[in-house]
Protein backbone atom coordinates (compact mmCIF):
# COMPACT_ATOMS: atom_id res chain seq x y z
CA UNK A 1 0.00 0.00 0.00
CA UNK A 2 1.37 3.40 -0.87
CA UNK A 3 2.21 5.28 2.40
CA UNK A 4 1.67 9.39 2.01
CA UNK A 5 5.23 11.04 2.18
CA UNK A 6 6.37 11.91 6.25
CA UNK A 7 7.24 15.78 5.50
CA UNK A 8 8.94 15.67 8.63
CA UNK A 9 11.74 13.43 7.81
CA UNK A 10 11.41 15.88 4.21
CA UNK A 11 12.09 18.52 6.44
CA UNK A 12 14.61 17.09 8.60
CA UNK A 13 17.12 16.04 5.16
CA UNK A 14 15.74 19.55 3.80
CA UNK A 15 16.94 21.42 7.11
CA UNK A 16 20.58 18.83 7.33
CA UNK A 17 21.63 19.65 3.90
CA UNK A 18 21.09 23.74 4.21
CA UNK A 19 23.06 23.06 7.69
CA UNK A 20 25.71 21.59 5.57
CA UNK A 21 25.95 24.87 3.71
CA UNK A 22 27.40 28.60 4.98
CA UNK A 23 25.29 30.46 7.10
CA UNK A 24 25.53 33.35 4.30
CA UNK A 25 24.36 31.27 1.32
CA UNK A 26 21.52 29.50 3.23
CA UNK A 27 20.29 33.35 3.49
CA UNK A 28 20.80 34.06 -0.54
CA UNK A 29 16.63 33.61 -2.02
CA UNK A 30 15.06 35.40 -4.81
CA UNK A 31 14.50 38.43 -3.12
CA UNK A 32 18.02 38.52 -1.70
CA UNK A 33 19.31 37.97 -5.38
CA UNK A 34 17.33 41.44 -6.54
CA UNK A 35 17.92 42.85 -3.71
CA UNK A 36 22.18 42.62 -4.79
CA UNK A 37 21.12 43.26 -8.65
CA UNK A 38 19.06 46.20 -7.89
CA UNK A 39 22.07 47.99 -5.47
CA UNK A 40 24.57 47.37 -8.71
CA UNK A 41 21.92 49.32 -10.69
CA UNK A 42 21.53 51.94 -8.23
CA UNK A 43 25.02 52.66 -7.99
CA UNK A 44 25.24 53.16 -11.46
CA UNK A 45 22.93 55.78 -11.54
CA UNK A 46 24.04 57.10 -8.69
CA UNK A 47 27.56 57.61 -10.59
CA UNK A 48 25.52 58.80 -13.74
CA UNK A 49 24.09 61.34 -11.42
CA UNK A 50 26.69 63.06 -9.83
CA UNK A 51 28.36 63.11 -13.48
CA UNK A 52 25.31 65.22 -14.82
CA UNK A 53 25.48 67.15 -11.86
CA UNK A 54 28.86 68.37 -12.90
CA UNK A 55 27.38 70.15 -15.51
CA UNK A 56 27.00 73.03 -13.05
CA UNK A 57 30.41 73.34 -12.79
CA UNK A 58 31.62 73.65 -16.67
CA UNK A 59 31.31 71.68 -19.44
CA UNK A 60 34.85 70.98 -18.70
CA UNK A 61 33.74 69.39 -15.70
CA UNK A 62 31.26 67.18 -17.35
CA UNK A 63 33.49 65.77 -19.69
CA UNK A 64 36.15 64.82 -17.09
CA UNK A 65 33.71 62.95 -15.16
CA UNK A 66 32.10 60.86 -18.13
CA UNK A 67 35.72 59.48 -18.55
CA UNK A 68 36.03 58.77 -15.27
CA UNK A 69 32.43 57.23 -15.14
CA UNK A 70 33.60 54.99 -18.36
CA UNK A 71 36.60 53.99 -16.98
CA UNK A 72 34.54 52.17 -14.03
CA UNK A 73 31.41 50.94 -15.66
CA UNK A 74 33.46 49.91 -18.56
CA UNK A 75 36.04 47.53 -17.26
CA UNK A 76 35.07 43.88 -18.30
CA UNK A 77 34.48 42.67 -14.70
CA UNK A 78 32.26 45.43 -13.63
CA UNK A 79 30.63 45.87 -17.04
CA UNK A 80 29.27 41.96 -16.74
CA UNK A 81 27.97 42.27 -13.55
CA UNK A 82 26.38 45.30 -14.50
CA UNK A 83 24.45 44.14 -17.30
CA UNK A 84 24.23 40.65 -15.58
CA UNK A 85 22.02 42.38 -12.82
CA UNK A 86 19.95 44.31 -15.20
CA UNK A 87 19.22 41.52 -16.97
CA UNK A 88 18.42 39.56 -13.94
CA UNK A 89 16.64 42.30 -12.02
CA UNK A 90 14.08 42.92 -15.15
CA UNK A 91 13.69 39.27 -15.52
CA UNK A 92 12.78 39.01 -11.87
CA UNK A 93 10.27 42.00 -12.40
CA UNK A 94 8.48 39.65 -15.42
CA UNK A 95 8.49 36.84 -12.12
CA UNK A 96 6.66 38.98 -9.69
CA UNK A 97 4.60 40.08 -12.59
CA UNK A 98 3.55 36.49 -13.26
CA UNK A 99 3.88 34.89 -8.95
CA UNK A 100 1.96 37.32 -7.50
CA UNK A 101 -1.91 36.46 -6.97
CA UNK A 102 -2.80 39.34 -4.91
CA UNK A 103 -2.34 42.85 -5.61
CA UNK A 104 -3.79 44.44 -2.59
CA UNK A 105 -0.57 44.96 -0.91
CA UNK A 106 0.58 48.32 0.48
CA UNK A 107 0.62 51.10 -2.39
CA UNK A 108 4.41 51.54 -2.29
CA UNK A 109 4.94 47.93 -3.49
CA UNK A 110 2.91 47.49 -6.55
CA UNK A 111 3.94 51.09 -7.85
CA UNK A 112 7.91 49.98 -7.21
CA UNK A 113 6.46 46.91 -9.07
CA UNK A 114 5.26 49.44 -12.09
CA UNK A 115 8.22 51.86 -12.22
CA UNK A 116 10.63 48.97 -12.73
CA UNK A 117 8.79 47.34 -15.42
CA UNK A 118 8.53 51.09 -17.08
CA UNK A 119 12.21 51.62 -17.00
CA UNK A 120 13.57 49.48 -19.47
CA UNK A 121 10.82 51.24 -22.13
CA UNK A 122 11.88 54.40 -21.09
CA UNK A 123 15.69 53.72 -21.13
CA UNK A 124 15.97 51.45 -23.89
CA UNK A 125 16.56 55.00 -26.66
CA UNK A 126 19.27 55.92 -24.61
CA UNK A 127 21.06 52.30 -24.10
CA UNK A 128 21.33 51.38 -27.75
CA UNK A 129 21.98 54.80 -29.00
CA UNK A 130 25.13 55.29 -26.62
CA UNK A 131 26.07 51.96 -25.49
CA UNK A 132 24.90 49.32 -28.64
CA UNK A 133 25.57 51.87 -31.57
CA UNK A 134 29.85 51.79 -29.67
CA UNK A 135 30.01 47.92 -29.55
CA UNK A 136 28.33 47.67 -33.42
CA UNK A 137 29.80 50.29 -35.28
CA UNK A 138 32.52 52.13 -33.06
CA UNK A 139 30.78 55.07 -32.51
CA UNK A 140 31.92 57.35 -29.75
CA UNK A 141 29.23 59.67 -28.00
CA UNK A 142 30.28 61.61 -25.46
CA UNK A 143 28.32 64.45 -23.44
CA UNK A 144 28.25 67.06 -26.39
CA UNK A 145 27.16 64.63 -29.00
CA UNK A 146 24.05 63.71 -26.56
CA UNK A 147 23.30 67.08 -25.40
CA UNK A 148 23.33 68.17 -28.72
CA UNK A 149 21.02 65.08 -29.83
CA UNK A 150 18.74 66.03 -27.04
CA UNK A 151 18.75 69.82 -26.91
CA UNK A 152 19.26 70.67 -30.28
CA UNK A 153 18.61 67.79 -33.48
CA UNK A 154 14.91 66.28 -31.71
CA UNK A 155 12.16 67.17 -30.74
CA UNK A 156 11.66 68.88 -26.90
CA UNK A 157 9.29 65.52 -26.47
CA UNK A 158 13.02 63.47 -26.23
CA UNK A 159 14.40 65.83 -22.99
CA UNK A 160 10.98 65.52 -20.95
CA UNK A 161 11.31 61.69 -21.73
CA UNK A 162 14.79 61.68 -20.78
CA UNK A 163 13.46 63.57 -17.03
CA UNK A 164 11.08 61.20 -16.77
CA UNK A 165 13.56 57.95 -17.35
CA UNK A 166 15.71 59.77 -14.98
CA UNK A 167 12.78 60.18 -11.88
CA UNK A 168 11.60 56.67 -12.47
CA UNK A 169 14.57 54.56 -12.36
CA UNK A 170 15.48 57.37 -9.28
CA UNK A 171 12.27 56.63 -7.36
CA UNK A 172 12.19 52.79 -8.09
CA UNK A 173 15.67 52.45 -6.26
CA UNK A 174 15.25 54.74 -3.62
CA UNK A 175 11.77 52.71 -2.71
CA UNK A 176 14.08 49.39 -3.10
CA UNK A 177 16.58 50.74 -0.65
CA UNK A 178 13.89 52.38 1.97
CA UNK A 179 12.20 48.78 1.69
CA UNK A 180 15.30 47.19 2.54
CA UNK A 181 16.64 49.25 4.85
CA UNK A 182 13.28 50.17 7.09
CA UNK A 183 14.63 47.55 9.49
CA UNK A 184 17.84 48.26 9.88
CA UNK A 185 18.60 49.83 13.89
CA UNK A 186 20.23 52.88 11.82
CA UNK A 187 17.53 53.61 9.78
CA UNK A 188 15.28 55.94 11.48
CA UNK A 189 18.75 58.10 12.62
CA UNK A 190 19.38 58.71 9.14
CA UNK A 191 16.39 58.45 7.38
CA UNK A 192 16.19 62.40 7.47
CA UNK A 193 19.44 62.73 5.97
CA UNK A 194 18.51 59.65 3.01
CA UNK A 195 15.73 61.83 2.11
CA UNK A 196 17.83 64.74 1.86
CA UNK A 197 20.18 62.96 -0.20
CA UNK A 198 17.17 61.39 -2.00
CA UNK A 199 15.53 65.16 -3.20
CA UNK A 200 19.11 66.85 -4.28
CA UNK A 201 20.74 64.46 -6.09
CA UNK A 202 18.56 64.37 -8.94
CA UNK A 203 17.86 67.83 -8.64
CA UNK A 204 21.38 68.69 -8.63
CA UNK A 205 21.66 65.96 -12.02
CA UNK A 206 18.55 67.75 -13.73
CA UNK A 207 19.98 71.06 -12.97
CA UNK A 208 23.42 70.20 -14.80
CA UNK A 209 21.77 68.40 -17.79
CA UNK A 210 20.08 71.75 -18.43
CA UNK A 211 23.08 73.64 -18.03
CA UNK A 212 25.13 71.49 -20.15
CA UNK A 213 21.87 71.98 -22.72
CA UNK A 214 22.43 75.21 -22.86
CA UNK A 215 26.05 75.44 -23.18
CA UNK A 216 25.99 73.00 -26.74
CA UNK A 217 23.36 75.23 -27.66
CA UNK A 218 25.35 78.44 -27.27
CA UNK A 219 27.86 76.70 -29.14
CA UNK A 220 25.98 74.09 -31.82
CA UNK A 221 25.83 76.85 -34.71
CA UNK A 222 29.99 77.32 -34.40
CA UNK A 223 31.21 75.08 -37.69
CA UNK A 224 34.62 74.46 -35.46
CA UNK A 225 32.71 72.97 -33.02
CA UNK A 226 30.33 71.23 -35.67
CA UNK A 227 33.29 69.82 -36.93
CA UNK A 228 35.03 68.62 -33.51
CA UNK A 229 32.35 66.89 -32.37
CA UNK A 230 29.39 65.78 -34.76
CA UNK A 231 31.22 64.00 -37.23
CA UNK A 232 30.80 60.62 -39.05
CA UNK A 233 32.78 58.72 -36.11
CA UNK A 234 30.65 60.26 -32.99
CA UNK A 235 27.39 60.89 -34.52
CA UNK A 236 27.42 57.77 -37.14
CA UNK A 237 25.42 57.32 -40.87
CA UNK A 238 21.62 57.37 -41.79
CA UNK A 239 22.13 53.57 -42.21
CA UNK A 240 23.87 52.93 -38.92
CA UNK A 241 20.95 54.71 -37.18
CA UNK A 242 17.61 53.53 -39.27
CA UNK A 243 20.16 49.53 -38.39
CA UNK A 244 19.73 51.13 -34.12
CA UNK A 245 16.00 52.25 -34.94
CA UNK A 246 15.14 48.94 -36.07
CA UNK A 247 17.08 47.20 -33.22
CA UNK A 248 14.98 49.57 -30.64
CA UNK A 249 11.88 48.46 -32.41
CA UNK A 250 12.35 44.98 -31.53
CA UNK A 251 13.19 45.35 -28.28
CA UNK A 252 9.82 47.25 -27.71
CA UNK A 253 8.00 44.31 -29.28
CA UNK A 254 10.41 41.85 -27.19
CA UNK A 255 9.52 42.97 -24.07
CA UNK A 256 5.79 44.02 -24.13
CA UNK A 257 5.31 40.42 -25.54
CA UNK A 258 7.21 39.68 -22.25
CA UNK A 259 5.14 41.25 -19.85
CA UNK A 260 1.91 40.02 -22.03
CA UNK A 261 3.27 36.55 -21.59
CA UNK A 262 3.43 37.16 -17.79
CA UNK A 263 -0.24 37.96 -17.79
CA UNK A 264 -1.36 35.05 -20.32
CA UNK A 265 0.50 32.66 -18.25
CA UNK A 266 -1.15 34.21 -14.98
CA UNK A 267 -4.35 33.81 -17.03
CA UNK A 268 -4.01 30.17 -17.89
CA UNK A 269 -2.36 29.25 -14.34
CA UNK A 270 -5.70 30.45 -12.86
CA UNK A 271 -7.98 28.65 -15.37
CA UNK A 272 -5.23 25.68 -14.43
CA UNK A 273 -5.95 26.07 -10.75
CA UNK A 274 -9.65 26.33 -10.69
CA UNK A 275 -10.07 23.31 -13.32
CA UNK A 276 -7.72 21.09 -11.27
CA UNK A 277 -9.95 21.54 -8.31
CA UNK A 278 -10.46 24.22 -5.39
CA UNK A 279 -9.56 23.33 -1.71
CA UNK A 280 -11.15 24.67 1.70
CA UNK A 281 -9.24 26.12 3.68
CA UNK A 282 -10.58 26.55 7.65
CA UNK A 283 -9.14 29.08 10.09
CA UNK A 284 -9.84 27.40 13.35
CA UNK A 285 -13.09 26.79 12.95
CA UNK A 286 -14.13 29.86 12.78
CA UNK A 287 -14.56 30.61 9.14
CA UNK A 288 -13.94 28.45 5.95
CA UNK A 289 -13.20 29.40 2.82
CA UNK A 290 -12.83 27.74 -0.99
CA UNK A 291 -9.40 28.64 -2.95
CA UNK A 292 -7.59 27.39 -5.98
CA UNK A 293 -5.12 24.23 -4.89
CA UNK A 294 -1.55 26.04 -5.55
CA UNK A 295 -2.86 29.32 -3.95
CA UNK A 296 -0.55 30.45 -0.32
CA UNK A 297 -2.40 30.44 2.76
CA UNK A 298 -1.44 34.09 3.12
CA UNK A 299 -2.91 34.82 -0.51
CA UNK A 300 -6.21 33.21 0.17
CA UNK A 301 -6.53 35.73 3.27
CA UNK A 302 -5.82 38.34 1.44
CA UNK A 303 -8.47 37.24 -1.34
CA UNK A 304 -11.14 36.84 1.27
CA UNK A 305 -10.66 39.72 3.18
CA UNK A 306 -9.09 38.04 6.20
CA UNK A 307 -6.98 39.74 8.84
CA UNK A 308 -3.96 38.13 8.78
CA UNK A 309 -0.82 39.03 10.90
CA UNK A 310 2.31 39.79 8.19
CA UNK A 311 4.32 42.53 9.21
CA UNK A 312 7.06 41.98 5.96
CA UNK A 313 4.05 41.93 3.48
CA UNK A 314 4.71 37.85 2.80
CA UNK A 315 8.45 38.05 1.21
CA UNK A 316 9.41 35.54 4.07
CA UNK A 317 11.34 37.63 5.70
CA UNK A 318 9.23 37.58 9.47
CA UNK A 319 7.10 34.68 10.61
CA UNK A 320 4.90 36.71 11.54
CA UNK A 321 2.30 35.28 9.32
CA UNK A 322 2.79 31.58 10.70
CA UNK A 323 0.00 29.00 11.56
CA UNK A 324 -0.61 26.05 13.39
CA UNK A 325 -2.25 23.20 11.64
CA UNK A 326 -4.44 21.24 13.30
CA UNK A 327 -4.45 17.54 12.17
CA UNK A 328 -2.34 15.01 9.62
CA UNK A 329 0.65 17.09 8.20
CA UNK A 330 1.99 14.14 5.59
CA UNK A 331 -0.19 15.88 2.84
CA UNK A 332 1.35 19.23 2.92
CA UNK A 333 4.14 19.94 0.48
CA UNK A 334 7.38 20.19 2.17
CA UNK A 335 8.91 24.02 2.88
CA UNK A 336 10.97 25.81 0.76
CA UNK A 337 14.85 26.57 1.53
CA UNK A 338 13.52 30.16 2.77
CA UNK A 339 10.63 28.81 4.84
CA UNK A 340 12.69 26.08 6.58
CA UNK A 341 15.63 29.12 7.62
CA UNK A 342 12.98 31.58 8.41
CA UNK A 343 11.20 28.56 10.69
CA UNK A 344 15.20 27.50 11.69
CA UNK A 345 15.66 31.17 13.11
CA UNK A 346 12.69 30.95 15.23
CA UNK A 347 13.02 27.68 16.62
CA UNK A 348 10.17 26.00 15.19
CA UNK A 349 12.03 23.67 12.52
CA UNK A 350 11.31 20.50 14.11
CA UNK A 351 7.73 20.94 14.92
CA UNK A 352 6.03 19.97 11.31
CA UNK A 353 2.51 21.60 12.48
CA UNK A 354 4.46 25.33 12.04
CA UNK A 355 4.41 26.99 8.67
CA UNK A 356 4.96 30.05 7.02
CA UNK A 357 1.44 31.15 5.42
CA UNK A 358 3.37 33.03 2.36
CA UNK A 359 5.40 30.49 1.69
CA UNK A 360 2.50 27.12 2.09
CA UNK A 361 1.00 26.23 -0.73
CA UNK A 362 -1.91 23.29 -0.05
CA UNK A 363 -3.23 20.94 -2.53
CA UNK A 364 -5.67 19.24 0.06
CA UNK A 365 -8.19 20.97 2.56
CA UNK A 366 -6.64 22.21 5.44
CA UNK A 367 -7.24 23.65 8.90
CA UNK A 368 -5.15 25.70 11.09
CA UNK A 369 -4.73 28.79 13.24
CA UNK A 370 -3.01 31.70 12.76
CA UNK A 371 -0.29 31.80 15.50
CA UNK A 372 -0.10 35.61 15.68
CA UNK A 373 -3.77 37.27 15.55
CA UNK A 374 -3.90 40.14 13.40
CA UNK A 375 -3.49 43.51 15.34
CA UNK A 376 -5.86 45.53 15.91
CA UNK A 377 -6.08 49.23 15.41
CA UNK A 378 -7.36 50.57 18.41
CA UNK A 379 -8.90 54.93 18.18
CA UNK A 380 -6.66 56.41 20.51
CA UNK A 381 -8.49 58.27 23.06
CA UNK A 382 -8.18 61.75 23.43
CA UNK A 383 -6.95 63.57 26.73
CA UNK A 384 -9.59 65.09 28.76
CA UNK A 385 -10.85 68.26 27.23
CA UNK A 386 -11.16 69.39 30.88
CA UNK A 387 -7.55 69.72 30.97
CA UNK A 388 -5.41 72.26 29.51
CA UNK A 389 -2.13 72.56 28.12
CA UNK A 390 -0.20 74.54 31.56
CA UNK A 391 -2.79 73.03 34.09
CA UNK A 392 -1.43 71.83 37.44
CA UNK A 393 -3.40 68.92 38.82
CA UNK A 394 -2.97 65.84 40.30
CA UNK A 395 -2.44 63.12 38.46
CA UNK A 396 -1.73 59.18 38.47
CA UNK A 397 1.51 57.85 36.24
CA UNK A 398 1.64 54.51 35.43
CA UNK A 399 4.59 53.07 34.13
CA UNK A 400 4.70 49.59 32.29
CA UNK A 401 8.18 48.04 30.85
CA UNK A 402 8.47 44.48 29.14
CA UNK A 403 10.76 42.09 30.71
CA UNK A 404 13.57 40.41 28.67
CA UNK A 405 13.33 42.32 25.38
CA UNK A 406 16.83 42.26 25.06
CA UNK A 407 16.98 38.34 24.79
CA UNK A 408 13.83 38.60 22.76
CA UNK A 409 15.38 40.51 19.87
CA UNK A 410 18.72 38.20 20.22
CA UNK A 411 16.57 35.10 19.19
CA UNK A 412 14.51 35.95 16.86
CA UNK A 413 14.56 38.13 13.39
CA UNK A 414 14.09 41.73 13.38
CA UNK A 415 10.06 41.87 12.14
CA UNK A 416 9.27 39.23 14.61
CA UNK A 417 10.73 41.18 17.93
CA UNK A 418 8.59 44.31 16.70
CA UNK A 419 5.58 42.50 15.79
CA UNK A 420 5.82 40.92 19.76
CA UNK A 421 6.65 44.09 21.54
CA UNK A 422 3.58 45.93 19.62
CA UNK A 423 1.41 43.17 20.66
CA UNK A 424 2.60 43.88 23.96
CA UNK A 425 1.93 47.52 24.08
CA UNK A 426 -1.35 46.52 22.75
CA UNK A 427 -2.34 44.56 25.26
CA UNK A 428 -1.35 47.00 28.11
CA UNK A 429 -3.08 49.93 26.09
CA UNK A 430 -6.42 47.82 25.48
CA UNK A 431 -6.15 47.50 29.96
CA UNK A 432 -5.33 51.15 30.43
CA UNK A 433 -8.14 52.50 28.73
CA UNK A 434 -10.65 50.17 29.55
CA UNK A 435 -10.03 51.32 33.39
CA UNK A 436 -10.34 54.72 32.34
CA UNK A 437 -6.49 56.04 31.82
CA UNK A 438 -5.00 57.18 28.66
CA UNK A 439 -1.62 55.63 26.90
CA UNK A 440 0.12 58.63 27.08
CA UNK A 441 3.96 57.61 25.34
CA UNK A 442 5.04 54.69 24.35
CA UNK A 443 9.41 54.36 24.94
CA UNK A 444 10.75 51.44 23.39
CA UNK A 445 9.17 48.31 25.15
CA UNK A 446 7.73 50.56 28.06
CA UNK A 447 4.35 52.79 28.08
CA UNK A 448 3.21 55.67 30.17
CA UNK A 449 -0.33 55.60 30.96
CA UNK A 450 -1.96 58.75 33.10
CA UNK A 451 -4.87 58.68 35.34
CA UNK A 452 -6.92 61.79 36.43
CA UNK A 453 -7.39 63.66 33.74
CA UNK A 454 -10.78 64.20 34.49
CA UNK A 455 -11.38 62.32 37.70
CA UNK A 456 -10.91 63.42 41.18
CA UNK A 457 -7.16 61.87 42.50
CA UNK A 458 -9.17 58.97 44.49
CA UNK A 459 -10.63 57.99 41.20
CA UNK A 460 -7.33 57.83 39.38
CA UNK A 461 -5.44 56.09 42.04
CA UNK A 462 -7.97 52.93 42.35
CA UNK A 463 -8.30 53.27 38.23
CA UNK A 464 -4.78 52.91 38.10
CA UNK A 465 -4.59 49.91 40.52
CA UNK A 466 -7.21 48.42 38.85
CA UNK A 467 -5.03 48.52 35.39
CA UNK A 468 -2.01 47.34 36.78
CA UNK A 469 -4.64 44.19 37.35
CA UNK A 470 -5.95 44.19 34.07
CA UNK A 471 -2.60 44.57 32.02
CA UNK A 472 -1.71 41.25 34.01
CA UNK A 473 -5.22 39.61 32.75
CA UNK A 474 -4.64 41.39 29.35
CA UNK A 475 -0.81 39.59 29.30
CA UNK A 476 -2.23 36.55 30.36
CA UNK A 477 -4.53 36.11 27.09
CA UNK A 478 -1.59 37.18 25.06
CA UNK A 479 1.01 34.25 26.23
CA UNK A 480 -2.38 32.24 25.63
CA UNK A 481 -1.94 33.20 22.26
CA UNK A 482 1.89 33.41 21.54
CA UNK A 483 3.58 32.09 24.61
CA UNK A 484 3.87 28.61 23.06
CA UNK A 485 6.43 30.53 20.46
CA UNK A 486 8.03 32.62 23.13
CA UNK A 487 9.79 29.53 24.62
CA UNK A 488 8.67 31.07 27.83
CA UNK A 489 5.88 34.17 29.03
CA UNK A 490 6.05 37.31 28.75
CA UNK A 491 7.01 39.39 31.82
CA UNK A 492 6.65 42.78 33.09
CA UNK A 493 7.19 45.56 35.78
CA UNK A 494 4.54 47.98 36.67
CA UNK A 495 5.20 51.30 38.71
CA UNK A 496 2.62 53.62 39.84
CA UNK A 497 2.43 57.30 41.81
CA UNK A 498 0.39 59.95 41.78
CA UNK A 499 1.08 63.65 42.85
CA UNK A 500 1.19 66.97 41.17
CA UNK A 501 1.97 67.33 37.70
CA UNK A 502 1.89 69.78 34.79
CA UNK A 503 0.32 68.97 31.77
CA UNK A 504 2.16 70.26 28.67
CA UNK A 505 3.69 69.86 25.58
CA UNK A 506 7.35 69.31 25.11
CA UNK A 507 9.55 68.85 22.16
CA UNK A 508 10.66 70.91 19.17
CA UNK A 509 8.61 72.68 16.42
CA UNK A 510 6.41 69.86 14.57
CA UNK A 511 7.59 67.56 16.84
CA UNK A 512 5.76 68.41 19.98
CA UNK A 513 3.67 65.89 21.97
CA UNK A 514 1.54 66.25 25.07
CA UNK A 515 2.85 64.81 28.34
CA UNK A 516 2.64 65.42 32.09
CA UNK A 517 5.99 66.49 33.96
CA UNK A 518 6.80 66.19 37.15
CA UNK A 519 8.36 64.61 39.83
CA UNK A 520 5.67 62.27 40.38
CA UNK A 521 5.88 60.91 36.98
CA UNK A 522 9.91 60.59 37.81
CA UNK A 523 9.03 58.42 40.67
CA UNK A 524 6.80 56.10 39.01
CA UNK A 525 9.55 55.47 36.96
CA UNK A 526 11.75 54.93 39.59
CA UNK A 527 9.09 52.34 41.25
CA UNK A 528 8.74 50.53 37.61
CA UNK A 529 12.91 49.84 37.30
CA UNK A 530 12.94 48.25 41.38
CA UNK A 531 10.24 45.68 40.70
CA UNK A 532 13.47 43.81 39.03
CA UNK A 533 15.65 44.65 42.40
CA UNK A 534 12.21 43.45 44.42
CA UNK A 535 11.34 40.64 42.39
CA UNK A 536 7.98 41.54 42.34
CA UNK A 537 5.04 42.52 39.10
CA UNK A 538 3.63 45.92 40.27
CA UNK A 539 5.29 48.29 43.00
CA UNK A 540 2.87 51.12 44.15
CA UNK A 541 3.63 54.12 46.05
CA UNK A 542 1.96 53.55 50.02
CA UNK A 543 1.01 57.35 49.21
CA UNK A 544 -1.45 56.30 46.46
CA UNK A 545 -2.37 53.07 48.21
CA UNK A 546 -4.00 55.32 50.76
CA UNK A 547 -5.60 58.38 48.32
CA UNK A 548 -7.23 54.70 46.45
CA UNK A 549 -8.65 54.34 50.08
CA UNK A 550 -7.06 50.60 50.18
CA UNK A 551 -6.81 49.69 53.97
CA UNK A 552 -3.34 49.60 55.16
CA UNK A 553 -3.47 46.18 55.80
CA UNK A 554 -4.94 44.72 52.72
CA UNK A 555 -1.50 45.43 50.72
CA UNK A 556 2.10 44.33 51.99
CA UNK A 557 4.19 47.67 52.44
CA UNK A 558 8.22 48.15 53.13
CA UNK A 559 10.15 51.02 52.94
CA UNK A 560 12.82 51.17 49.72
CA UNK A 561 15.64 53.69 48.80
CA UNK A 562 14.90 55.60 45.69
CA UNK A 563 17.72 57.09 43.38
CA UNK A 564 17.75 60.00 43.36
CA UNK A 565 15.29 60.86 47.11
CA UNK A 566 16.98 61.61 49.94
CA UNK A 567 14.80 60.00 52.28
CA UNK A 568 13.09 56.38 52.33
CA UNK A 569 9.86 56.03 50.76
CA UNK A 570 7.05 53.56 51.61
CA UNK A 571 6.00 51.17 48.69
CA UNK A 572 3.57 48.70 48.27
CA UNK A 573 5.27 45.82 46.31
CA UNK A 574 3.09 43.37 44.71
CA UNK A 575 4.27 40.42 43.47
CA UNK A 576 1.39 39.38 41.24
CA UNK A 577 -0.34 42.34 39.72
CA UNK A 578 -3.92 40.37 39.35
CA UNK A 579 -4.08 40.43 43.56
CA UNK A 580 -4.60 44.18 43.10
CA UNK A 581 -8.30 43.56 41.71
CA UNK A 582 -8.73 41.48 44.95
CA UNK A 583 -8.08 44.47 47.00
CA UNK A 584 -9.72 46.79 45.27
CA UNK A 585 -12.86 44.93 45.52
CA UNK A 586 -12.19 44.01 49.12
CA UNK A 587 -11.89 47.83 50.15
CA UNK A 588 -15.05 48.37 48.27
CA UNK A 589 -16.98 46.05 50.34
CA UNK A 590 -15.28 47.35 53.70
CA UNK A 591 -16.99 50.87 52.82
CA UNK A 592 -20.07 49.50 52.05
Amino acid sequence: MHRPPDHRETRRTTDGQHARLPGWLRRIGIRQVRMFTGLVMFAYLLSHFLNHALGNISPEALEAGVLWHLEIWQFLPVAILFYGSVTIHAGLGLWALYQRRQFRWRTIEPLQLVLGLSVPLLIYSHVIGLRLSNVLYGIDKLYPQVLYAYWVASPSYRIWLMVTVMLVAWVHGCIGLALWLRIKPAFRKAMPWLLVLAVLIPTLALLGFYEGGRDVIRVATDPAWQDANLSIKQMGTLHQQQTLDWIGDAFVLGYLGLIALALIARAIRGLIERRGGMIRLTYGGDRTVRVPKGMSVLEASLRHNIPHASVCGGRARCSTCRIRVIGDVAELPPPTSREAFVLGSVGAADDPTIRLACQLRPTHDLTFLPVFPPRNVAAARQAARASRIGDERYLVSMFVDLRGSTQLAETRLPFDTVFIVNRFLGAVSRAVIACGGQPNQFVGDGVLALFGLSDTPREACRNAIRAAAAVAASVDELNELIGHDLGEPIRFGVGIHGGVAILGEIGYRDHMVFTALGDSVNVAARLQDMTKTLGCETLLSDETRATAGIAADLLPTQQAELRGRAEPMLVCPIAQSRDLATALDRSEAMLA
